[in-house]
C-alpha cells in the first residue's frame, strides 16, 4: 500500500478499536489502545495504536502526534518495568515498502535482554494464550 493511500476502516486494528475483534489489552487512554502482539518477536511485544484513523505517521494530524507519543512512552515504561528489560526496541513501519503490514498507525514496543535475538517480524509463531495472559497481567501491574 502506498503512503498516501486512503485509510481502510476495515483493517484489523480499526476492528479492534471498535470492539469487533478481541485483543489482550494492557493499556487504554483517550488517544491510544495498547495490546499484546499475538505473534511476538519477544515476550512482552506490545503494540500501541492511536484511536485516530491514521494509516501511518504521515497521516496522523500533527497536533495528535505529541499526545500519542506521550502514551507510547508511558506504555514503554510499563513494558520495561514488567520485564525488567535491559533495553527496548521501539519501531514503527510506514507503507508496504517500509515493512508495514497493517495499515493503521502502530508502534511496536519490545523488551530486550543482552544477547537475546528477536524473532523475525511476522515470522514468529503465534504465542500460547496462557503466556500472553501472564505477560498482559505483568504489564498492567506495572502502570
Amino acid at each position: 500500500m502506498h503512503l498516501s493511500a486512503p485509510y481502510d476502516p476495515n483493517n484489523i486494528f480499526a476492528k479492534i478499536l471498535r470492539g469487533e475483534m478481541p485483543c489482550l489489552k494492557v493499556y487504554e487512554d483517550a488517544v491510544c489502545l495498547a495490546f499484546l502482539d499475538i505473534f511476538p518477536q519477544a515476550p512482552g511485544h506490545t503494540l500501541v495504536i492511536p484511536k485516530h484513523a491514521a494509516t501511518n505517521i504521515l497521516t496522523l494530524p500533527t497536533e495528535a502526534i505529541g499526545p500519542y507519543m506521550a502514551s507510547v512512552q508511558k506504555v514503554a515504561h510499563a513494558v520495561q518495568k514488567a520485564f525488567q528489560a535491559e533495553g527496548l526496541t521501539i519501531f514503527q513501519f510506514n507503507g508496504a515498502a517500509g515493512g508495514q503490514t497493517v495499515f493503521h498507525l502502530h508502534v511496536h514496543i519490545i523488551p530486550r535482554m543482552d544477547g537475546v535475538s528477536l524473532k523475525g517480524h511476522g515470522q514468529a509463531g503465534k504465542a500460547d494464550e496462557d503466556s500472553l495472559k501472564t505477560h498482559q497481567a505483568a504489564i498492567m501491574a506495572a502502570f
